[in-house]
This record gives C-alpha cells, structure tokens and sequence, in this order.
C-alpha cells in the first residue's frame, strides 16, 4: 500500500505542475519517462512556495511560509509527509540525493519575497540563485542521475539558464510585480521612468544567460536534453518578443507565447533533434 501512497503524492505533484504551467509541464512530457516524475515532484513543491509568497494574500504569509520550510525539513528527515506534494518532493530529494544547500537558498529567496521590495547588485544576485538558479540545479541532479562529476561540469549552464527563465519572467511579470505586489527585482530600474536603454540593459543580461545555457544543454544526458532544449526554445521565443515591445507597454501587458507558437517550436525542435542540430 505504500506505493500506492507514493503515486498517488506524485500524481498531485503532476496535476500541479500541468494546472500552473502548460509550458512546462508540456516540456516535461519531452524528457525521458524515467525523468518525469521527479523533475513533477520538484515544480509542484517550488509552485507552492510560490503561491504562499505571491498568492495567499489574506493570510498570514510569514506563517505559512515558516509552516511550509518546517515540514519540508521534517518530510525529507523523516522520508514521509501526508502532504502530498512534499511528500513527492522529498522522494525526489532523497533518492537523488539532492544538496540540502540547495533548498535552503531557495527559501531564503521565498522569505525575501514577504519583506523586500527592491534589490541592489548583490542582493538581486542572491536573489536570483535561489529562486531560480537553484531549481535549476535540482533537476539538473535527476538528469545526471548520480554522476556528479557531470553535475559538476554543466552546473554552471544549469545556473544560466535558470536565471534566464526567470528574468524573461521578471520582465514578463513587471506589471504585477511593480504595480501589485511592489517589488523591483532588477538593481536601479525605475518603473516609473523605464527607458529603451534600462530595457536594453537587462536584456543584455538575460541574452548572455541564454548564450551560456545553450552550450549547456547541447551536452546534457540524451535523457534530458530535447526537453529542457524544447523548454529553451519557449522561453527564447517570449524573450525575442518582449524585446520588441516598447518599454511603456512592459507595465501595461503580460506577455505570452500562444499555443499555436508553441506548437510551432515543438514541432521544429523535433525536426532539429531528428537531424541532430540543435
């Protein structure tokens, strides 16, 4: 019956997964079967997370957030949670063995999120590792599947393009990071008088983690690598399409990718692989 407890934890960690992000859980489909359920365990826990800092607004936020790192610890020490989804995602850090470290930081990023409103260099760094780069890392342990030496050689593409996806998603998202939640993430940008040259400026930035990202994902386990390329290949879309919009339109609009466009990378990424040029 144990097992039957097991799947039934992961399959909310799925649901959870498929009802935040089409984008996502669709690249998810693409890894290999053996890979999918865990990098399910780690979304759904990070969504969570997430919607405390980003979503519960009439509660107390601090308190849940507190409750949620305290029976995170206790499900991977003890190997068991009857929430479903730590429990899934403690499977998945237990059997991969995953850095501690790792989801220490990204708490740390989660906390900042109920008490910071605006980052310098440093702290937008910070920031950045462990909201983004560290999830990065997470999957980048199931991917290798226990051979850290290759954890160690493309950790730092696996940084990049966590990064990359989630500044795409703090320009994406300014309008309700700015305007509801009032947060600036990005070090000495004024929303209020966002210029070409500040829009330019991040998206700088963002182009180098992409660039670093790519190299890495050529060399990823074959288990991995059309996946993660197809989840690339639709945040570089919706990059290449923020940067088009004009800097005053970021605080009027969310941008998307349409399904239609989605459909269209997937399909051309399948060709690529087919033909090996990715």
């Amino acid at each position: 019956m144990m097992n039957l407890f097991h799947s039934t934890s992961q399959q909310c960690s799925k649901i959870t997964t498929e009802t935040y992000s089409t984008s996502f859980s669709s690249a998810i489909k693409l890894l290999h079967k053996d890979l999918r359920t865990p990098i399910y365990n780690i979304y759904g826990f990070v969504r969570f997370a997430d919607e405390i800092v980003d979503t519960f607004h009439d509660y107390d936020k601090q308190q849940l957030l507190d409750e949620f790192k305290i029976e995170t610890y206790n499900a991977i020490e003890r190997g068991i949670s009857l929430n479903p989804v730590l429990h899934s995602f403690q499977i998945t850090v237990n059997e991969y063995k995953i850095e501690m470290g790792l989801i220490d930081a990204f708490f740390k990023s989660m906390e900042c999120d109920l008490s910071k409103a605006k980052y310098d260099a440093e702290g937008y760094a910070a920031y950045i590792y462990g909201s983004a780069e560290v999830v990065g890392l997470m999957c980048l342990y199931v991917f290798c599947e226990g051979d850290k030496n290759e954890y160690e050689r493309l950790k730092p593409a696996a940084q990049a393009l966590g990064a990359a996806f989630q500044k795409v998603n703090f320009l994406r998202d300014v309008k309700a990071d700015y305007q509801e939640l009032n947060r600036t993430y990005f070090p000495g940008m004024d929303f209020k008088n966002f210029t070409a040259a500040m829009k330019q400026q991040i998206e700088i930035e963002i182009a180098e983690d992409f660039v670093h990202a790519y190299q890495g994902i050529l060399q990823l386990p074959v288990k991995a690598r059309f996946g993660v390329y197809v989840a690339y290949k639709y945040y570089l879309s919706l990059f290449k399409k923020i940067k088009k919009v004009q800097p005053a339109k970021i605080l009027e609009q969310r941008i998307r990718i349409p399904n239609y466009s989605k459909a269209f990378i997937l399909a051309k990424a399948g060709i690529r692989t087919q033909f090996n040029i990715l």
